[in-house]
């Protein structure tokens, strides 16, 4: 199976995956200047997000954007990883290393990482929701919990869009939960830039300041004013870290 995917542009290529509360529009607002600034950008949904079907067995999210990379005859390419999609992003950079030239992982995820009571919390009080059907209240609460205070009413608007529309597609499918591969982030050689944001849950806080003692180069920078999701919270902001990253990483042809 293929995923959902758009791909634009020419140059290196350059991967943007989503986070767990979104899909591939999260990445709308960066999109055209990735794009004008030299890249082949390829944007695609994880298994029951945007417009890619619920999984009808196990699967790997990380063998899938493998699969697509190979369908697009794409052999390496820098990779920007959201929350969730940071942590698929780190299983193909160890898995396969010499796929991933560079990578930045927004707000990562971190395989293993044991959640906090307050992480927790957060699923039990959605996981309540949706067995009550109460799928408004799940959107507003991953609204809640996810955006910064920076976030305006389009921000929420997205968020409200792309989490509805991933509890309605996966509630409607039987549950298969992705295989948990065994891999060591010790032999992942890409250049790292791990962005954390001051005003989210610890868990992530604290997963972007230890990367640098985990990866052999990679550095850590918080952005004090944001939440879970500063691509959608300070679009412009986030646009000018990628560029200036992978310009230093990745210079576009």
């Amino acid at each position: 199976m293929t995923i959902s995917h758009d791909v634009a542009g020419s140059g290196p290529a350059l991967v943007l995956l989503h986070s767990g509360v979104c899909d591939r529009r999260m990445w709308d607002a960066q999109a055209p200047a990735l794009i004008d600034a030299g890249y082949r950008l390829v944007r695609c949904d994880f298994r029951g997000f945007g417009q890619t079907a619920a999984a009808d067995g196990p699967h790997s999210d990380a063998e899938d954007v493998l699969e697509l990379l190979d369908a697009l005859g794409i052999g390496q390419a820098a990779l920007v990883g959201a929350s969730y999609g940071g942590q698929v992003t780190l299983e193909i950079a160890a898995r396969w290393p010499g796929r991933v030239s560079a990578m930045v992982l927004v707000c990562s995820a971190l395989p293993g990482h044991e959640p906090s009571p307050a992480l927790e919390a957060v699923g039990e009080r959605e996981d309540a929701l949706l067995e009550a059907g109460d799928i408004a209240g799940a959107v507003e609460l991953m609204a809640d919990t996810w955006l910064g205070p920076d976030a305006d009413e389009a921000a929420r608007e997205a968020v409200h869009l792309m989490q509805r529309h991933a509890f309605e597609v996966q509630l409607a499918a039987e549950e298969f939960e992705p295989i948990e591969a065994e891999f060591d982030l010790a032999t992942i050689e890409a250049p790292c830039l791990a962005l954390s944001g001051g005003h989210d849950l610890a868990d992530f806080q604290r997963i972007a300041a230890r990367l640098p003692d985990l990866l052999s180069d990679a550095r850590h920078l918080e952005l004090p004013w944001a939440g879970h999701l500063p691509s959608l919270e300070r679009p412009s902001v986030v646009t000018d870290l990628l560029l200036g990253f992978l310009r230093e990483r990745l210079p576009a042809h």
